[in-house]
C-alpha cells in the first residue's frame, strides 16, 4: 500500500527519503502540520512545485450564492467554502545567488519527517551547488498546540567546504487572490483540478481578500484582510530572528498582497546561519482587522519573551501527554503501528484547538469538501475524543449547541418542529446544494444526539448535559416527532411510527421510506431525550425549570417521544432473513460489483445518480453502521445475516465504510476480513487508496481507525452506559494495548490471546464486563481476566453467491448485473450461469440451520431495558 523504500517503517515518524514531483499533492497532505485551528500543508519552504499552497484556518470562509438549475422553496441558498489564508511558509535559500530547487538540485542527502513524538515537521537536505559548494539545509516547522495562533519555522544553512554568500528570502503571500513570481502550482494544480469530482472545493473567480492594514517594522511584517462577502477578518503578523556569527544585512518589502524580509549573509565555511520565523494568525467573524493585527503583535511579543526553544519544548511536552492519553500499541507490527499513530496524530491536528468550532472533514490539511463540517465528527471522531481527551469532545459538541438557532430556522423551512442540523456547513447554514444526498440526511440529528450520549456515558458530565446538551436532545426529538407519522390499527389505535422521504448514510440510495439506519437512530434519539428530561426533573429541578422556560417544553412531550420511539418501524424481511436498508431496497436489482471494471470506480464519478439509485449497491455501509452503533438492538444471528448480505453490496467508494466493516466483521467472526478492512482504513491516506489524499486527510477514517482497534479488535462497547469488552485479537498480533478514560479514571488495557489486563489509574473504581462476566478494578490496581479464544472464526468473505438462492417477498429471484447500454434488451433466461445472489449450486445442509434464526422477527424489548440509551 506504500513504497517502503521511499517511506520506510518508523513507529514514531512518517519519513520520506527521496523527493518526487509525481505525488506532490499527496505528500503535502501527509506532511501537513496543524492544531485544529491553523493548518499548514506540507509545502516545501522554497514555495515551488506545489499542487496547493495551502494555509487553512478552521472556519475561515467565503460565502456565495448557490445557483440551482431549477429553484424550489427551501433549497440551500448560500454556499460556504474554506479559503486560503495568507501563506507564511516561504523561506527560499540561495547560495552564490543559485536557488535551492529540489527538482533540479544535486541532492546528496534528503530526509523529510513528521515526528509524532515532537509534533514537528523536519527536513534535512545536503545540496551540492553547481559551483561545488557543499551545503546543508535543515528545516523545522511547528504549529503550536499550546499557542493556538502560532506557527514557527526554523531554517539553518551551513556551507561546509567554503565561504559563500547566502540569501534567505522569507515571504508572506496572499495566494487566495494572487500568486508569487513562480505562478503558484502551475501544471500541477491544473492537472489536479481536471475532471469532475464533487469532493473538491469550489473555486472563487473574483477577489476574496480585501486588503486592510499592512506594515513592516524592522524585521516584523503584518498583513490583514476582510473577506469580501462573508465579512470575516484575518491578520497575519510575522517576526524574524537571526542567529549567526556571520555578518548579515536585512532588507524588506511590503505591498498589500506580499511581505518580504530578505537576509543576506556572508557565510564562513562551517559557520551556520539560523533564521527563525514566528507567525501569528488571528481571525474573526466581525472584529476589525486592525484589532486582529494588535492581537498578533501581542502574541509574538509573548512568544519571543518566553523564547523560541521554549515553544519547541512545550510542544514536545504537550504531545507526550497526548500519547499517554491516546496511544494504541500493536505489538510486532511496526508498519501498522506507524499508520495508526499517523492517524491518531491527525486527529490531534484536526481537533485539539478547534475550541468550540467544528472538525472539518479534512481537518485543516486541505480544501477538500470545502472545509465543511459533516456528521463525520459526531460518529467517527467524537468517540476517540470522548475516551481520550473529553474536553475536546465537549468543545465539538458545543459547536452543535451554538448552531441551534440556525438549525431551528432550517427546521421551520422544512415545516418541522424543533431543529434540523445542516448536512454540511461552516457557519451553521445549510450549504448542500443537492438536497437528495444532503438535507434529506435527517439522521444527522440523531448522530449529534448519539455523540452527546457517547460523551456523557464516557465522562458522566451531567453539568454539560443539563446546561446545554439537553437543548440539543429536546429540539432534535421534536423534529422526529413531526417528521415521522403514526399508522393506526383498524380499531384506531396507534400501531407503528414511520419516517418517510429521507436518505440514510448510503448516498447511493436517496429519499426513501423507513431507512433502517435513520429509524434505529431516531428511536435512540427519542428515547434518550425522554429519559434525560425526566431525569432532570428529579435530579436537578432547577435545571429542569430553566429548560422548560427556555424551550417552552410541555410536560407531555417526553411521553410522546417515548411512545414514538417504542413504536418505531424497523424494516425486516422474513423471506431473506435480513433487515432491508429501506422499505423498497430489496425490490431493486443487484449491482454486480464483482464484475464491475476497476476503471468505473468510484461509481459516483462514472454513473448518473439515477442509474445508481435503481440498484442494490452501497457507497457506505448503512445497515452495518446501525448494527454497530445500536448493537444491543440486534441479535448475533441478525448481525451475521445482515453483514453477509450487505458486505457483498458495499463498494468501498466511501472511506467511512471500511472501519465499520472491520468492526462488524470482527464481531461476527470474519476475522481475516476484519484485519483486511482495518489495513485499508489505516492506509487510506498513506497509500492514497482513494486517489484523493491530495485534497486533505480523511479525518473521519482516521477516527474510525481508533474505533476499529478499540471497539473492533478490543471489543469495547458502552451500551446503556455500561462498559463491556469482548476481544477479537487478530491471529498474528501478540497483543493490543490502549487507554480509555471512564468517568475520570484512566484505564490501561492490554489484550493477549489468553488474557486481558485492565489497570486503573487514580480515581474511582470502575466496573465492567468481559464476555458477560462482571469485574471491578479499583484506582491504582489491576485485574487480569483469562480469555478462551477470540470469538467465532469464519473464513473468506461474503460474496454475491454465498447466501443461498434467495427470493424476494413477491417470489421473484434476485439477480446481479452491471449497467450497460449495449446489453441485449430481450428477456433474460435464468440458466444458472447468471451471477445470482446465493446461487452456489449446492443443496443446503444441516450446517445451515442458522438460517432459521435469521428469519426471526426482531424480538420485543421492554422499554425499561432499552429506553436508557439504546
Amino acid at each position: 500500500m506504500i513504497d517502503r523504500l521511499r517511506f520506510p517503517v518508523d513507529p514514531w515518524r512518517l519519513v520520506e527519503t527521496s523527493f518526487s514531483l509525481d505525488d506532490v499533492g499527496v505528500t503535502e497532505t501527509l506532511f501537513a502540520a496543524g492544531n485544529g485551528y491553523l493548518g499548514l500543508r506540507g509545502n516545501h519552504p522554497e514555495g515551488r512545485h506545489a499542487q496547493e499552497h495551502g494555509t487553512f484556518i478552521n472556519g475561515f470562509h467565503e460565502i456565495f450564492p448557490i445557483r440551482h438549475a431549477e429553484q424550489a422553496f427551501g433549497f440551500a441558498e448560500v454556499g460556504q467554502t474554506i479559503i486560503n489564508a495568507p501563506d507564511s511558509k516561504i523561506m527560499r535559500v540561495y547560495v552564490d545567488d543559485e536557488p535551492l530547487s529540489l527538482d533540479i538540485a544535486d541532492v546528496r542527502e534528503y530526509e523529510r519527517a513528521l515526528d509524532f513524538r515532537r509534533g514537528v515537521l523536519t527536513r534535512h537536505v545536503r545540496w551540492m551547488t553547481p559551483s561545488g559548494k557543499d551545503v546543508v539545509v535543515d528545516f523545522e516547522r511547528l504549529v503550536s498546540f499550546e499557542e493556538r495562533h502560532v506557527a514557527i519555522m526554523r531554517l539553518t544553512v551551513t556551507v561546509l567546504n567554503a565561504d559563500a554568500p547566502v540569501t534567505v528570502s522569507c515571504q508572506m503571500i496572499n495566494r487566495q487572490d494572487g500568486e508569487d513570481v513562480y505562478g503558484g502550482a502551475g501544471k500541477l494544480a491544473s492537472k489536479a483540478a481536471a475532471g469532475f469530482d464533487p469532493r473538491k472545493a469550489e473555486r472563487m473567480s473574483e477577489r476574496v481578500l480585501e486588503p486592510e492594514e499592512y506594515w513592516q517594522n524592522g524585521v516584523r511584517s503584518a498583513l490583514s484582510y476582510k473577506v469580501n462577502a462573508s465579512g470575516m477578518t484575518i491578520a497575519v503578523v510575522a517576526d524574524h530572528l537571526v542567529e549567526t556569527e556571520n555578518e548579515y544585512s536585512a532588507r524588506a518589502l511590503i505591498e498589500p498582497d506580499i511581505a518580504k524580509n530578505v537576509f543576506r549573509v556572508q557565510a564562513k565555511q562551517g559557520v551556520p546561519v539560523t533564521i527563525t520565523k514566528a507567525v501569528s494568525y488571528h481571525t474573526s467573524r466581525g472584529v476589525p482587522a486592525h484589532e486582529l493585527v494588535d492581537r498578533g503583535r501581542r502574541t509574538l511579543d509573548r512568544v519571543e519573551d518566553e523564547g523560541i526553544q521554549t515553544q519547541f519544548d512545550r510542544q514536545e511536552a504537550w504531545i507526550q501527554d497526548f500519547w499517554r492519553r491516546s496511544d494504541v500499541v500493536i505489538e510486532g507490527h511496526d508498519d501498522l503501528q506507524q499508520a495508526t499513530r499517523w492517524c491518531l496524530f491527525q486527529l490531534a491536528q484536526a481537533a485539539a484547538r478547534a475550541d468550540s468550532m467544528g472538525v472539518p472533514a479534512k481537518g485543516v490539511t486541505g480544501s477538500g469538501y470545502s472545509g465543511h463540517y459533516f456528521w463525520d465528527t459526531e460518529v467517527y471522531v467524537l468517540p476517540f475524543l470522548a475516551y481520550t481527551t473529553p474536553l475536546w469532545a465537549r468543545n465539538a459538541l458545543r459547536m452543535r449547541y451554538l448552531m441551534l438557532p440556525a438549525a431551528r430556522k432550517r427546521a421551520g423551512q422544512l415545516n418541522e418542529a424543533g431543529a434540523l442540523f445542516p448536512w454540511r456547513t461552516i457557519n451553521g447554514e445549510e450549504a448542500s446544494a443537492y438536497y437528495a444526498a444532503g438535507t434529506a440526511q435527517y439522521h444527522i440529528n440523531a448522530d449529534v444526539s448519539f455523540a452527546l450520549g457517547k460523551y456523557v456515558r464516557a465522562t458522566g458530565d451531567t453539568d454539560f448535559l443539563y446546561r446545554e446538551g439537553a437543548d440539543i436532545l429536546v429540539e432534535t426529538a421534536r423534529l422526529w416527532a413531526t417528521l415521522g407519522f403514526w399508522r393506526f390499527s383498524e380499531g384506531g389505535d396507534p400501531e407503528s411510527f414511520h419516517i418517510h422521504g429521507v436518505t440514510g448514510p448510503d448516498e447511493y440510495t436517496t429519499v426513501v421510506n423507513d431507512n433502517l439506519f435513520t429509524n434505529v437512530m431516531a428511536r435512540y434519539n427519542l428515547r434518550y431525550a425522554a429519559r434525560v428530561v425526566r431525569e432532570m426533573a428529579v435530579d436537578d429541578p432547577d435545571a429542569y425549570r430553566r429548560l422548560v422556560e427556555r424551550l417552552d417544553l410541555d410536560a407531555a412531550e417526553p411521553d410522546a417521544w417515548q411512545a414514538a420511539g417504542e413504536a418505531m418501524h424497523i424494516p425486516y424481511s422474513d423471506a431473506l432473513g435480513i433487515h432491508p436498508q429501506d422499505a423498497v431496497f430489496l425490490e431493486r436489482e443487484v449491482w454486480d460489483l464483482e464484475n464491475t471494471p476497476p476503471e468505473q470506480r468510484p461509481l459516483l464519478l462514472h454513473f448518473h445518480p439515477l442509474v445508481i439509485y435503481r440498484y442494490q449497491v452501497l457507497k457506505q455501509a448503512d445497515v452495518v453502521l446501525a448494527l454497530f452503533l445500536q448493537g444491543n438492538q440486534f441479535t448475533p444471528a441478525e448481525k451475521l445475516a445482515d453483514f453477509e448480505y450487505y458486505d457483498a453490496l458495499t463498494t468501498g467508494d466511501s472511506t467511512l465504510s471500511a472501519v465499520v466493516q472491520a468492526i462488524l466483521a470482527a464481531e461476527v467472526g470474519y476475522q481475516d476480513l476484519a484485519l483486511e478492512y482495518f489495513r485499508e482504513s489505516a492506509f487510506v491516506d498513506l497509500g492514497d487508496l482513494h486517489n484523493n489524499a491530495s485534497d486533505g486527510v480523511h479525518v473521519a477514517s482516521a477516527g474510525g481507525v481508533w474505533t476499529a482497534l478499540v471497539s473492533g479488535f478490543g471489543g469495547m462497547r458502552d451500551h446503556r452506559g455500561a462498559l463491556s469488552f469482548d476481544p477479537r485479537l487478530p491471529a498474528d498480533w501478540p497483543s493490543l494495548s490502549f487507554t480509555l478514560h471512564w468517568h475520570g479514571t484512566r484505564l490501561s488495557i492490554t489484550i493477549r490471546r489468553d488474557a486481558m489486563t485492565v489497570e486503573a489509574g487514580d480515581g474511582e473504581a470502575v466496573s465492567f464486563t468481559v464476555r458477560g462476566a462482571g469485574y471491578t478494578v479499583a484506582g491504582g490496581e489491576s485485574v487480569t481476566i483469562a480469555l478462551e479464544g477470540q470469538g467465532p472464526v469464519i473464513a473468506g468473505r461474503p460474496t454475491l453467491q454465498q447466501i443461498g438462492e434467495q427470493l424476494r417477498e413477491d417470489g421473484t429471484l434476485l439477480s446481479a448485473s452491471v449497467p450497460d447500454a449495449t446489453a441485449a434488451t430481450s428477456v433474460p433466461v435464468h440458466t444458472g450461469t447468471i451471477p445470482v445472489i446465493g446461487d452456489t449450486g449446492e443443496t443446503p445442509t444441516a450446517e445451515d440451520d442458522q438460517l432459521e434464526t435469521r428469519t426471526r422477527a426482531i424480538p420485543t424489548v421492554d422499554a425499561s431495558d432499552v429506553g436508557i440509551e439504546g
